[in-house]
């Protein structure tokens, strides 16, 4: 590893100081280091600028209809089939970055859903003449290597600190007998500081959408219990959803591949956000906050993997004061969790606060939006203390608007590739599967 990488990795891992408990998936590059151009952010860490492709979908494709629950605590966790025979794998599933990855860690201490390569008929190791093991190719947080073995050597970064390094693999899902992905690139991660692994669902040529040529796919995210030893289940679909005639839509942002922008990530689910009301107010931000701007800057994303919603600080400042001015004494002074927010209170009474501060509503325009009902719109965060579940994106590095899964919950949510499109519909989440 060169000097600078060197130097890169131990700045990401020392500089950022996020909770553990904040989750943040979306990933860091190496490509550019500069320095934003919008006012609401001045961190010269940026989102990922890997692949500019857009995800090749064939009519000849098999359409894939599987469904399964996940548990919900920060992350939606999967519990997904790979290999042959299966082994079943723990995954957080993440639309906002792209590579997914097992755990296949080789030492006594192991992730308690590590992969066994030697048991899978279907594994296959990438070797260092493979077209994605390249120095130049851009869908890694680092460039790739050729390792002793002459097999290929990734390192993925992310927002949080957090990591996984390993060899690429290819490796089939089975969702049944009748229902086999193709062998798809993962990474086999031998080091990484998360116990699970990632399910990578975003717009990149290497997510698992794209390779395993998936058309749509949809979550509901229940609300999170404070319940000692109670984990929420939600549910997940690949494929069609039997309520989707409910779904209320909203054209995604796409950007050509010859619009390159320091700031932009070109493979989220960027969405159309207009305007923010608390209570019956609309808060005095432009719409143009919420757009990419000639830099990139301000791009609006949906991401499963961030918990909490962050915003640039243009938008953030008028959320604020508007909390401020409506329950400003009871707010923790000098209080930030997870390094970005500082909307926080004490007390066993959020509910209360809630009320006083009212419904909190993200628009899209065409009668779409996202509301957070009063009673649901402070997080228990730990020891006695909530906390309204948006984060200032310029502490992350970020020069983006990310809609975190504390404002997906009691949605579901459909990300429908083909039509470039995401719909919402109200919910209640922890009911089963329709």
């Amino acid at each position: 590893m060169s000097l600078f990488l060197t130097l890169l990795y131990v700045f990401l891992c020392n500089s950022i100081t996020l909770s553990s408990s904040l989750s943040l998936h979306f990933p860091l590059t190496t490509l550019r280091l500069t320095t934003t151009t919008n006012s609401s952010s001045s961190s010269p860490l940026q989102t990922s600028l890997a692949s500019r492709r857009n995800p090749s979908q064939s009519s000849s494709s098999p359409p894939y209809n599987f469904r399964s629950n996940f548990k919900y605590s920060m992350a939606l966790i999967l519990s997904l089939p790979i290999g042959t025979p299966a082994q079943t794998q723990e995954l957080v599933l993440d639309t906002g970055s792209q590579l997914s990855w097992i755990q296949c860690h080789r030492k006594k201490r192991k992730p308690t859903t590590s992969f066994d390569p030697s048991l899978s008929s279907s594994f296959s190791n990438l070797p260092c003449s493979h077209p994605f093991c390249k120095p130049r190719i851009p869908d890694f947080t680092l460039p790739t290597t050729c390792d002793s073995n002459r097999l290929c050597h990734y390192s993925y970064f992310y927002a949080d600190g957090t990591y996984a390094e390993g060899n690429l693999v290819k490796e089939k899902f089975t969702f049944s007998n009748t229902q086999t992905t193709p062998p798809l690139i993962l990474g086999c991660a031998a080091e990484s500081t998360d116990d699970r692994g990632i399910l990578g669902m975003n717009l990149g040529r290497l997510s698992f959408i794209s390779q395993a040529k998936i058309s749509k796919f949809s979550y509901c995210i229940p609300t999170r219990s404070n319940r000692p030893g109670f984990t929420p289940t939600g549910s997940f679909y690949l494929g069609e959803n039997p309520i989707s005639q409910r779904f209320k839509y909203v054209s995604l942002l796409t950007f050509p591949q010859s619009q390159r922008m320091p700031n932009l990530d070109p493979l989220a689910y960027t969405v159309p956000l207009q305007g923010i009301r608390i209570g019956q107010k609309r808060l005095d931000i432009p719409a143009s906050v919420f757009r990419p701007d000639a830099g990139g800057s301000g791009q609006t994303m949906v991401d499963s993997g961030s918990e909490f919603t962050h915003l640039v600080d243009v938008a953030y400042d008028k959320v604020k004061g508007e909390i401020v001015k409506l329950v400003g004494p009871r707010m923790k002074k000098g209080y930030v969790y997870g390094g970005t927010a500082d909307m926080c209170f004490n007390g066993n009474n959020p509910v209360e606060i809630g009320r006083l501060i009212g419904d909190l509503v993200f628009e899209f325009g065409r009668g779409v939006e996202i509301l957070v009902e009063k009673q649901r719109l402070l997080i228990n965060v730990g020891n006695g203390v909530h906390c309204v579940g948006i984060g200032r994106s310029s502490m992350l590095g970020a020069a983006s608007n990310i809609i975190g899964n504390v404002h997906q919950q009691n949605l579901w949510v459909e990300f429908d590739v083909i039509n470039k499109r995401v719909g919402f519909t109200k919910a209640d989440c922890s009911r089963s599967l329709p």
